[in-house]
């Protein structure tokens, strides 16, 4: 016989775990951003073998927190500029958790009436926030690739529909030729998404841009009703913007099929001083936007939309023998998946913490930051190499050894971490301002420290 098992107290487990969470989060303004060597070397304690016996949950946690805690990256602290991403809001992280513990499958009503209900309002309120059409389906996914994906799908099944074939059923062997235009700058995981549906990666026409990535319009193709052209609200680099309204308009002439892939940028809509950077954006057939980039909720989390909300259930809709009806919006039939977490309920929470108001001055401060920081490293010679129109930045740090040298001199400086990119051919460095809880203070913590690695290593011995 084995050992007896202690009695768990779940009460006491879980207050560790929230003391030690918010320990973690108080200190983050503070601590290096990147983590140390000895913290990560540290983290070969979880190298072992399947456990034969377990230990104590407390032990667990203890094990998380202890070994795991130093050895993260400081995303959800104010100096992270790296991968666009941008920390939680607190209210974001509390309504998380406590839907944790409610541990609802939110694919359908019968499962969860209250994660169902929460999400049908956090799909209107997003609606309204980025004035969209009252009657638009929305579904929440796990990340850009998968909005574009389940968007890919809804454009995919219209558009062999207008020519009499039947995807859902009869599949791609056969089908008419669907053509998909976009820039030459489109993220990558547009083209992952057409490869998920069959489309094909590399079937993209692709279109000139300019010199801060916008589309060249006078340089699409002709398009058709077979034709889904792709727009880009803020490129991944510059955050620069297509002009989705001139696109829009190309659509409306000819029946293609418009989808904006904004995994950041279409929050701009709910800011007087940027919505022009997405003026259009309500006649898109189809959005795509995260979730954890902006609006700062906890991982993983993205919003798609479909002006057609019942073209979007007749791509998405699962019929089950077993699965209970009922008259409302089934959260499943606007999602990939039936089994899932209740993504919406902290974009919810987000939302009603801030409301319209505080969201487009939380999405201000952003874009504030990001032009205050790119000022100082223009002021201390350092090249920008982008319009900031956004929360973008663009810099020039030489050549690539010299580049690298740098870039590793500041992640292990710890104020902050910008990461490297390409741009037009050249190494460049990428600053991505996203996060609640970054200051100007911090932008300009920020800059002076890149600036002081630079001439450290200026006037170090060769």
């Amino acid at each position: 016989m084995g050992m007896p098992k202690e009695p768990l107290d779940v009460a006491q487990l879980l207050a560790d775990v929230a003391r030690r969470a918010t320990e973690y989060l108080s200190a983050i303004s503070d601590r290096r951003v990147a983590p140390d060597e000895s913290a990560v070397q540290a983290l070969g304690r979880f190298e072992e073998r399947l456990p034969v016996t377990g230990c104590p949950p407390r032990e667990v946690i203890s094990l998380l927190d202890e070994t795991g805690s130093p050895a993260t990256v400081a995303t959800a602290g104010p100096r992270y500029f790296g991968f666009v991403i941008g920390g939680s809001f607190p209210v974001a992280v509390a309504s998380n958790w406590l839907a944790t513990a409610w541990d609802q499958c939110a694919g359908l009503t019968a499962m969860s009436p209250t994660a169902s209900k929460i999400e049908a309002v956090a799909a209107r309120w997003i609606c309204e926030l980025l004035r969209l059409p009252e009657d638009t389906g929305v579904g929440f996914v796990t990340g850009s690739t998968a909005a574009s994906m389940t968007a890919l799908l809804a454009a995919r099944r219209v558009l062999c529909s207008r020519v009499g074939w039947d995807v859902d059923r009869q599949g791609l062997f056969g089908a008419p030729k669907i053509n998909v235009v976009g820039s030459d700058d489109l993220h990558a995981s547009v083209a992952k998404a057409l490869g998920m549906i069959g489309l094909g990666r590399d079937s993209m026409i692709r279109v000139p841009v300019d010199a801060q990535g916008r589309v060249d319009v006078d340089r699409i193709p002709a398009l058709d009703a077979s034709t889904i052209l792709i727009a880009q609200a803020g490129n991944v680099n510059s955050g620069a913007f297509d002009d989705i309204s001139a696109l829009a308009d190309m659509a409306d002439r000819t029946g293609a099929w418009l989808h904006v892939d904004g995994a950041f940028g279409v929050w701009a809509r709910t800011s007087s001083k940027y919505e022009h950077l997405v003026s259009g954006l309500e006649r898109a057939h189809s959005i795509a936007t995260s979730a954890h980039k902006l609006l700062n909720v906890p991982y993983d989390s993205a919003v798609v939309t479909c002006r057609d909300a019942g073209v979007m259930e007749q791509a998405l809709a699962t019929t089950t023998s077993y699965a209970i009806k009922t008259d409302g919006r089934e959260p499943n039939h606007f999602t990939p998946e039936g089994s899932r977490r209740a993504r919406g309920i902290d974009v919810w929470a987000v939302l009603k913490s801030l409301g319209a108001k505080g969201f487009a001055e939380h999405v201000e401060s952003c874009c504030a930051n990001a032009k205050r920081f790119a000022e100082i490293l223009a002021d201390g010679g350092i090249k920008i190499l982008n319009d900031v129109v956004y929360n973008q930045v663009l810099l020039d740090l030489g050549p690539q050894p010299e580049r690298d040298t740098l870039l590793s001199r500041i992640q292990a400086k710890g104020t902050c971490w910008i990461g490297p990119t390409m741009w037009r051919g050249s190494p460049a460095c990428r600053a991505s301002f996203c996060g609640w809880s970054t200051t100007i203070e911090d932008a300009e913590k920020s800059a002076q420290a890149v600036l002081s690695v630079r001439e450290l290593v200026r006037v170090a011995p060769r």
